[in-house]
């Protein structure tokens, strides 16, 4: 079955829907899922902790200490996730996750959270309507979380309309449905992408480099991984993280150091996608020294860098090619003339003219070009737009 061995941690918010976990507990059991069950203060007015445990087959927690003092570590419970559901999901609950209101373990682990993130709303229609609601719930999907959308019904507060948390069975099919078609649609291929920026010395302290924090390229990474792909990850300087032990990092500094990474591997390279932010110049000489503030002027001379790109495509065989343009005007020329230029086979381009594009930001809004084709997609989270790269690849090329 699709679920089986999957963990699932379920996050229960203080509604009366609360009841409705039970269910959906012994489904995920019967189909061989492991469950763990976390609760905010307010869902222990409605469920007990020994109910909920005796079906998990696993403690319940609700606070950040056990009763002798011992640690729930809200990092290890997010880590240890396949997937977290909020069910149900109350508009306080919701409201908190949206803008940040960590008071109790349920959204400590949340944010902590690096799998995917489904929730299924669960309030009184005029709750459900209202325009905070409406706006949190599209701030979520914002975030690249599923939202399982209330039903229409009876209602606690005798009123009938939407608002009722979606039936066990049809959370169930629904996280089923997720992890059929999140399915290693990349196993067997070996993926080489270059992330961030790199750094081109002009003294022991001082650098020319851009402002990439590598945010795009460690998306596309882990998101390949989880497609069981092989991923060689190649990463000029940058404070993201991977916590996926599978992909291969290799940090590099400058666009030399780069350029010799990616030749190291890329014989061996199925599809090689260049997402780092590769400095155009370096200095011609470096300083050995700091070089002391004597002049009101300083003068550095530049030469070209190699072209990583460029030079992938000139020595490409049996590699699908996909390279990144991030323009300031003529956006399509250029990206279509960079496509042709350096013989790829695909280029993602990002306009700085587009308001949470580009360097720095969490979002990013892309157009996809290859010889015969474009497709524009809407502003989304990096991870949305991580996928949306290699579901594009592998409609357009694997198939």
């Amino acid at each position: 079955m699709s679920i089986s061995r999957k963990k699932i941690l379920i996050a229960i918010s203080g509604g009366i829907a609360a009841y409705k976990i039970h269910f959906l507990i012994r489904e995920f059991i019967k189909k061989g899922a492991e469950v763990q069950v976390i609760m905010t203060p307010g869902a222990e007015n409605f469920v007990t902790a020994l109910s909920i445990s005796t079906l998990s087959k696993k403690p319940v927690y609700s606070d950040f200490y056990g009763p002798n003092g011992t640690w729930n570590s809200h990092v290890e419970l997010a880590l240890w996730a396949d997937v977290m559901i909020m069910a149900p999901c109350t508009a306080n609950t919701l409201s908190k996750m949206i803008h940040g209101g960590c008071d109790n373990l349920v959204i400590a682990t949340y944010m902590s959270a690096k799998c995917p993130v489904f929730i299924a709303p669960a309030m009184d229609l005029d709750m459900y309507r209202h325009p905070s609601t409406k706006q949190n719930l599209e701030s979520a999907e914002k975030f690249g979380h599923i939202i399982i959308p209330a039903e229409d019904g009876e209602l606690a507060s005798g009123l009938i309309g939407q608002g009722r948390m979606a039936e066990p069975e049809t959370i169930c099919k629904k996280i089923e449905a997720f992890f059929e078609t999140s399915s290693k649609s990349l196993e067997g291929k070996t993926v080489l992408i270059t992330a961030g920026p790199t750094y081109e010395a002009i003294d022991p302290v001082r650098f020319i480099g851009n402002h990439s924090s590598g945010k795009m390229g460690y998306s596309l990474a882990e998101e390949a991984s989880k497609r069981g792909a092989r991923v060689i990850l190649i990463s000029g300087p940058s404070s993201q993280k991977i916590e996926d032990k599978n992909i291969d990092l290799h940090k590099v500094t400058s666009a030399k150091e780069m350029l010799e990474k990616v030749f190291e591997f890329y014989h061996l390279v199925d599809i090689g996608i260049a997402s780092a932010a590769v400095a155009d110049y370096a200095p011609k000489e470096v300083a050995q020294e700091k070089i002391k503030k004597n002049d009101s002027t300083l003068t550095i001379e530049l030469i070209k860098n190699p072209d990583i790109l460029k030079t992938m495509g000139e020595k490409k065989s049996h590699q699908l090619l996909v390279g990144f343009a991030l323009e300031t005007h003529n956006e399509d020329e250029n990206a279509k003339a960079k496509l042709e230029k350096k013989n790829l086979d695909m280029i993602v381009l990002n306009s700085l003219r587009d308001h949470g594009a580009g360097f720095k930001n969490d979002t990013n809004k892309i157009k996809i070009f290859t010889k015969t084709t474009e497709k524009e997609f809407d502003l989304k989270s990096k991870d949305e737009v991580a996928k949306d790269i290699l579901n594009f690849i592998e409609e357009q090329f694997l198939k």
